[in-house]
């Protein structure tokens, strides 16, 4: 950056992109004032800042293939460097809510085609031509009549003393060379040789590790800790009590998870303390409660259900279950008289500082944060608990420390995906047709348990949609599609069972909905009946649906993060239990920038949603989580992964979400094709506690 070249800043801020401004090598040096930047080394090297966190959803990839494109690049010459935390130049430096690419389409590609601009306009005043005359292509500006032909570095220089235009054009969908295309993770070479990426991997001089003992059970506190024992082991630095948490410091790990065991502490009840089958009476009792919220209502309900020729009544619950991404939980602080440096693994890392400068009083412009790659995080990281602590403790033990969860921690002290139930019911006429909607939440630690404006709102004349929460000292949050990871089964299962009611195709039943949504809509309509239309058809197209001999399936279609995602499930019996096949997937998110990366996104997202509505839960006792490793928590093994087909609808439209949509659609798919098969309807997850697999859970 410091040899010349074209650099060029561009905000992140506007809803709209904006025209760069150009930098030179003498203002780059001094103090910027920007955004974000794209920079083009004399040696034709593109480099673009990604300030958002990387965990998996291929942004570091996705991003600079969105400028390449638009400058025309030679693929092999772009990288992209994660960018610190700037709250300064960046805006919504996080990763979650699946919105990293629809928030930066249009930036990346104004950043991109400006700095081709400049880069013809240079090579036509040198040439002395019109700029009109010149193309780009691969990293080059060629000149069609004299066959002249210079490489972008050679024109980075005379590029940056050009004034940037007011507007520069975009191209053309059609003329597409790299969005669209696949394209391997720019960063494989890394996790597969195994180089320092991750948070678990970083190492700084000097520092100190740590692991941190926390209340084994939700709702206690520490009453007395004897850790005279463990201080005496080889290899520990220290031991200290801050909050409710015990602090093991050490030299090594190993050393530091043994004397961990000879810490003897003791601990008190501190309010509630909950087990699972509390959370069942309680479920019970709250949904029949006049605590409830109303989240919409439309219409006479009371009326609709008096009248009705049928009414369809069900009850949907699922667990709590952690997030267990493959890096569990960790970061390093180092508090100083003059500063804090905080760095690792994090999805908010402007939340992350914030929270440590409150605890320790000081200013934020004296916290840097830098963003390792995220060992998966799937909405755990956009917590920052295990930041604060590494912080804390660094300030009382005045040394740089590495704080690092164990398994047992991650799981134990986590923030779990929230238990919830829900009441189900619906209102038919004579002829079949939904009058009625009924839809009641009850969730733990989750203020509004439904999505009220999601279909089939808008659809029915008669509505109401209420919630009511109950808070537990047990910590929950944000897991991969909020909600909607098991809203999304729970309403498409029991709009299948309306659909059975009335005599209708599940297919042909959602259909006429949304054709109702279309011509007669009641209240605010939050979805695009055209792409949810669309998506149905085309899934029932590519699975063959009802055309398969020996084959039940079932279907579910959801909207979530501005995508539109619907699948068709195959089951088979096989010795008397049934068996999923396939999953056959047809995703409306917009643009689809990398397809190898979206593939790879829909069928994550599909292994996660089957995996854990089969086989995922987290039980407690006494507030003390019943399963703390993976021998006892049950994933979903390769093994029992189903054939995943995924398909994508060509729009044309800006890009929306993707590494969320296809998750929540996935569980009702499952459980409408196993009711298909066998007539029973799975309603708690997972599915394989219950009746129907219970003589065949060794074989699962």
């Amino acid at each position: 950056m410091t040899g010349g070249g074209l650099l060029l800043r561009f905000s992140w801020f506007s809803a709209e992109a904006e025209i760069p401004a150009v930098m030179t090598k003498a203002n780059f040096i001094g103090e910027l004032g920007i955004n974000s930047y794209l920079s083009i080394a004399t040696d034709g090297t593109i480099t673009i800042f990604s300030p958002n966190p990387e965990l998996g959803q291929n942004i570091m990839t996705s991003f600079p293939m969105i400028v390449a494109e638009e400058l025309d690049a030679d693929w092999t010459k772009v990288k992209v460097v994660q960018a610190p935390l700037d709250t300064q130049k960046f805006e919504r430096q996080l990763t979650g809510g699946s919105g990293a690419i629809p928030h930066s389409w249009k930036r990346l590609r104004t950043a991109g085609a400006t700095a081709r601009y400049l880069l013809m306009a240079a090579a036509a005043n040198r040439w002395k031509v019109e700029p009109s005359e010149c193309t780009a292509s691969n990293g080059f500006v060629l000149h069609a009549k004299s066959g002249n032909k210079l490489g972008y570095g050679e024109l980075a220089d005379e590029a940056s003393k050009i004034a940037v235009p007011a507007e520069v054009p975009l191209k053309s969908r059609k003329d597409f060379k790299i969005i669209g295309s696949s394209v391997r993770n720019v960063e494989n070479k890394k996790i597969i040789t195994g180089k320092g990426i991750f948070g678990l991997d970083f190492y700084r001089e000097g520092m100190v590790l740590a692991m941190i003992q926390r209340p084994t059970a939700f709702g206690t506190k520490i009453k007395s800790v004897d850790a005279s024992a463990a201080k005496a082991m080889p290899g520990i630095i220290d031991v200290v009590t801050f909050k409710n948490n015990v602090a093991i410091v050490g030299k090594s790990t190993w050393e530091i998870m043994k004397a961990r065991k000879a810490v003897k502490i003791e601990y008190e009840k501190d309010g509630n303390i909950e087990s699972t089958s509390d959370h069942d009476r309680l479920f019970v009792s709250l949904l029949n409660s006049d605590q409830a919220k109303v989240r919409r209502k439309d219409g006479d309900v009371e009326t609709a259900f008096k009248n009705a020729a049928k009414i369809v009544k069900s009850e949907y619950q699922c667990p709590f279950i952690p997030h267990n991404p493959m890096e569990p939980m960790n970061f390093f602080a180092d508090v100083r008289a003059d500063g804090v440096e905080l760095v690792g693994p994090t999805q908010t890392p402007a939340s992350a500082r914030t929270a440590t400068a409150k605890l320790l009083n000081i200013p934020e412009d004296k916290i840097t944060v830098t963003i390792t790659r995220l060992g998966g995080g799937f909405g755990r990281r956009l917590k920052f608990d295990y930041v604060v602590e590494a912080a804390e403790l660094s300030s009382i033990i005045k040394k740089p420390v590495k704080v690092i969860w164990s398994r047992e921690d991650d799981m134990m002290g986590g923030s779990y995906r929230p238990a919830v139930r829900y009441r189900f019911e619906a209102a038919l006429d004579e002829k079949g047709n939904m009058v009625g909607y009924k839809l009641r939440g009850v969730g733990i630690n989750v203020n509004n348990s439904t999505r009220e404006d999601n279909f089939p709102s808008g659809a029915v004349e008669n509505l109401l949609i209420d919630s009511v929460e109950h808070i537990s000292p047990i910590t929950t949050g944000p897991w991969r599609a909020p909600v909607t990871n098991f809203l999304a089964y729970a309403e498409q299962s029991f709009l299948d069972e309306v659909a059975v009611a009335a005599g209708k195709d599940p297919v042909q039943f959602r259909l006429e909905l949304l054709q109702k949504a279309r011509m007669n809509s009641v209240g605010a309509i939050k979805y695009n009946i055209d792409r949810m239309e669309t998506v149905i058809k085309q899934a029932a197209e590519k699975s063959g649906w009802g055309t398969k001999k020996g084959v039940s399936q079932g279907f579910s279609v959801y909207f979530s993060h501005a995508s539109y995602v619907a699948q068709v499930c195959d089951v088979v019996m096989i010795s008397g239990k049934p068996a999923v096949k396939k999953i056959v997937a047809v995703s409306d998110c917009g643009e689809v920038i990398n397809k190898s990366g979206a593939l790879q996104q829909v069928m994550g997202a599909i292994v996660d949603g089957y995996g854990h509505a089969m086989y995922g839960k987290l039980t407690f006792k006494d507030g003390v989580p019943g399963e703390k490793n993976f021998g006892e928590y049950r994933l979903i093994r390769m093994k029992e992964i189903p054939e995943i087909e995924a398909h994508f609808i060509d729009n044309g439209i800006d890009p929306t979400g993707l590494g969320e949509p296809a998750l929540p659609p996935t569980g009702g798919a499952v459980a409408n094709a196993i009711f298909k098969a066998t007539g029973i309807r799975l309603k708690n997850q997972p599915f394989i506690d219950q009746p129907l697999y219970n003589s065949a859970k060794k074989g699962f």
